[in-house]
């Protein structure tokens, strides 16, 4: 009797693979023709409902996300906090520490200048959409070219 079981398990078993195979194929939008109303309705309501789960766990991560970020953003705004409190703290005698991580080699660079920058950041109609007008940067020393202090062209120009 034993093979007999074995034999009529290995039938079920056998159904329900071709079944879940069938149901793969019609997830995926083939084989439909054969397919009686009823069954095309419930093939829709299950992608429906798939759909909906994805876009909830879409969307749960996506908060999780954002609420790692908000605390990081905490984080960083309490370490920027304290930073300012200890260069306060210390007044005008106290230096920056070289960065061990070069050696200390950054204490003999110049300090970036922050005044081209800023320049960069302030309102250029001729980079509105749209826009006509020439593209081309102001010239101060009409040579054509915006240089820094060390007679350098820049290399955003």
């Amino acid at each position: 009797m034993s093979k007999q079981n074995s034999y009529q398990e290995y039938l079920k078993m056998k159904a329900r693979i071709e079944y879940l195979q069938r149901s793969e194929s019609n997830l995926l939008g083939e084989e439909l023709g054969p397919l009686s109303i009823n069954e095309l309705e419930r093939l829709e309501n299950q992608i429906e409902v798939s759909i909906k789960q994805i876009r909830s766990r879409k969307m749960q991560l996506m908060l999780d996300q954002l609420y790692d970020l908000k605390d990081k953003e905490q984080e960083l705004q309490n370490n920027n906090k304290n930073l300012r409190r200890k260069l306060q703290e210390g007044g005008p005698q106290t230096q920056l520490q070289p960065s061990w991580a070069d050696g200390g080699r950054s204490a003999a660079k110049k300090p970036p200048r922050a005044e081209g920058f800023l320049q960069l950041l302030e309102y250029d109609p001729a980079l509105q959409v749209g826009s006509s007008q020439s593209c081309t940067a102001p010239s101060n020393d009409g040579e054509g070219a915006a240089r820094d202090d060390d007679g350098l062209i820049p290399r955003w120009l």
